[in-house]
């Protein structure tokens, strides 16, 4: 039985951006609702532009049904053609991975997307002729290989007025200027210098056109290999001690290049180890971390976890979460990210040592971890003009391959590894972690993770610095169209009102440099899904959750067995990284200093609101973080309030000081997942034929205990 809408009686026609073109359409078509098991669903119009693939019911037309957090170039309708990961047909019940030529046109369509978003269209109803003409689009356009000049970016840049706010405080590090104040602000001008060795990238179009190295290394020098081999500075400690990457030699060399290579390197590194310089500490990230392959083949499983299509195979993977998750070893990379960014910190902090991190070419694990050095140890990396000049300095003047690594042209997979997503991740820890340390949220990061799919921007579109500039001149391209001007993703105001935006800001961010004494260690927000692997017996709780009963036995099968490996692993810190762990963590936290994050097994969480937010199931209606903080920004509202009253009834009233926070109204009916989720979706978990749901009793008090869990009329501490 399919339950469904009329089909619209009105014409719905897509909101193009300037530069959008509308390539292919299909009518009648109709998209499953996917969340409750039946055929439920919305009739309306597909269509496939040079920037996105759109479906269209008469909702889209109404501004009724606004969204509090909407996004203003890609609806919630609306897949950029970059965000499409993979495209299935089902032809008699039976799903096909579709690319390139189709002979057979299926009955429906399945997209899945690189947010975790999955789109279920049935094409039964629809004209066969229309059925050819969007399939073979939506697969031409979004899965075969394309130039680069053929991105959506050019085709905005060129038809686009430039007249958005170009006043956001974020640091470019495109002039040499932006190098020079970064020298002075870390005080690092005393032993490092900004070179313009590179001006009309002649030494190589892969370094950017500044950059920053020791005094003692001479343009001879920078010259020789183009750039490999070269120290290039990252960041300065407060002590002196520096933050350093370095792009090493191919390994595959013959005897005498490699001799040379090695009579250079060994001068390098002599200059650069005497005084004034401290002792160097080399870190060659390629034997010491996972493999860029391996972070590729662990996140692809880890993402299967979330692209469910419908409540049955939620439930069916639910009982097997903890198992599912470890197998995976999305987590394990994580832990392992983190822990040496922590050995890099205690090396610059503790023993005042340099650290030079090495890679073959000093793009992938070391932005990684030179961010998160930056992210623990200097406080402006968690501003938001902070962090995303440092976005700018190390990911996107550094040389990131974004198109590779995203494959957004969609070239070959064997280049493609979620490098940035991994750093996200990686923040989004200590986010949760500390979350007064944070000048943002983690809506700011969730959205920037959804900001890479998005060709407007230039952000995350090119490999380098020397291929931006090309193109912007259009020198590159050949074409007539040059010079482009290209936006930046840090200008949030092109993707977000100004009432989106207070969504990206913490309220929380303690401000003041002024730790708090009697204040132990940050809150820790619990979750009712356990998103991390256990280590240890949990404390018994005395409410009991959604998961409690399904939780109790797979932690006990659990506990020493395989989850031992994160108490006794090969790989366990030496005792002199143990000891600077634990010491700083027997302290109360400086939210303005030094950040270390948690790393033991249970710790590392999974990050529910970027994986889980379009599937209803694992919401809590009115439950989670964004319950409590809504509770806390009502009371600062009330005592903003009564503080203008207080002022008035004193004549004092100062007009235009009062800053107001933007609260999510109506919190009691808030999902924990907000504000991405929809509220007005509804589940209904379906009978499984498994032991572990035997012992729930009916559907009223399934209610009752869920609503008592999430109670937040108690005592908020």
């Amino acid at each position: 039985e399919i339950h469904i809408k009329e089909p619209i009686e009105k014409e719905v026609n897509p909101h193009l951006l300037p530069g959008e073109l509308l390539l292919c359409e299909a009518s009648t078509v109709y998209k499953y609702m996917q969340e409750d098991g039946s055929n439920r669903g919305t009739y309306g119009k597909l269509v496939c532009t040079n920037f996105k693939i759109s479906f269209l019911d008469d909702d889209s037309a109404s501004d009724d049904n606004e969204p509090e957090f909407k996004n203003k170039i890609v609806g919630e309708n609306d897949i950029t053609l970059q965000c499409v990961d993979q495209i299935y047909g089902v032809y008699d019940e039976k799903k096909k991975l579709l690319t390139g030529q189709l002979r057979k046109y299926p009955e429906r369509l399945i997209i899945y997307c690189k947010d975790l978003r999955v789109f279920n269209f049935c094409l039964r109803y629809t004209k066969e002729e229309e059925v050819k003409r969007i399939v073979s689009g939506i697969v031409h356009h979004s899965q075969t290989p394309k130039l680069l000049k053929r991105l959506f970016l050019f085709s905005y840049a060129s038809a686009a007025p430039n007249n958005t706010d170009g006043r956001n405080q974020t640091v470019m590090f495109d002039t040499l200027e932006d190098w020079r104040d970064e020298l002075e602000r870390t005080k690092g001008n005393v032993k490092y210098k900004a070179v313009t060795t590179n001006e009309g990238y002649r030494v190589s179009e892969k370094l950017p056109l500044y950059f920053v190295v020791p005094i003692c290394i001479s343009e001879e020098s920078i010259l020789k290999y183009e750039g490999r081999g070269i120290p290039i500075w990252c960041w300065s400690c407060h002590n002196g001690a520096a933050l350093l990457k370095m792009s090493a030699f191919p390994k595959e060399q013959d005897d005498s290049t490699s001799q040379m290579q090695k009579a250079f390197l060994d001068g390098i590194y002599k200059t650069i180890s005497k005084p004034p310089y401290e002792l160097l500490k080399m870190d060659d990230l390629s034997s010491s971390l996972p493999s860029l392959q391996d972070i590729q083949t662990a996140y692809t499983r880890f993402k299967q976890l979330f692209l469910i299509d419908n409540s049955t195979d939620f439930w069916a993977t639910d009982v097997k979460w903890f198992s599912l998750l470890e197998s995976t070893n999305w987590l394990e990379i994580i832990r392992r990210v983190l822990k040496k960014a922590i050995e890099v910190a205690e090396c610059l902090e503790r023993q005042h040592t340099n650290v030079l991190l090495i890679e073959e070419s000093a793009t992938d694990l070391c932005c990684v971890i030179s961010s998160l050095v930056q992210v623990m140890m200097d406080s402006y990396s968690r501003t938001k003009s902070g962090f995303q000049s440092l976005i700018q300095k190390e990911w996107v003047i550094g040389g990131h391959g974004f198109l590779e690594r995203c494959n957004h042209l969609r070239k070959s997979e064997k280049e493609e590894a979620p490098v940035f997503l991994l750093l996200l991740n990686c923040v989004w820890q200590l986010v949760q972690q500390y979350p007064p340390a944070f000048e943002f949220t983690e809506t700011y990061l969730t959205v920037l993770s959804d900001s890479l799919y998005v060709p407007v921007f230039s952000t995350f579109f090119f490999n380098s610095q020397h291929q931006r500039d090309t193109s912007a001149s259009g020198e590159s391209l050949k074409t007539q169209s040059g010079p482009f001007r290209f936006l930046t993703v840090w200008d949030w105001s092109v993707q977000f009102d100004s009432k989106a935006q207070a969504f990206l800001n913490n309220p929380f961010y303690a401000e003041k440099p002024k730790p708090d004494k009697n204040q132990r260690k940050t809150t820790r927000f619990k979750h009712q899904r356990q998103l991390s692997l256990p280590l240890t017996q949990p404390k018994p709780s005395t409410k009991r959750g959604f998961f409690r009963e399904e939780t109790d036995h797979l932690i006990k099968n659990i506990l020493g067995k395989r989850i031992g490996k994160f108490i006794n692993s090969s790989d366990e810190p030496p005792n002199s990284f143990r000891e600077f762990y634990e010491s700083w963590h027997s302290k109360p936290v400086d939210y303005h200093g030094l950040l270390l994050p948690r790393i033991d097994g249970p710790e590392i969480k999974v990050w529910a609101q970027r994986y889980l937010r379009w599937i209803p199931e694992a919401q809590l209606h009115g439950g989670g973080t964004i319950a409590i903080t809504a509770k806390i920004l009502d009371l600062m509202e009330e005592v903003q309030s009564l503080q203008v009253k207080m002022d008035e009834e004193h004549s004092q009233a100062v007009s235009g000081d009062v800053h107001s926070v933007t609260t999510p109204r109506n919190s009691a009916r808030l999902s924990s997942l907000f504000p991405f989720a929809l509220l007005q979706r509804q589940s209904v978990k379906p009978a499984l034929p498994t032991s572990t749901w035997k012992d729930l009793e009916d559907e009223d008090d399934l209610v009752k205990r869920d609503d008592e869990f999430v109670d937040l009329s108690g005592d908020m501490s």
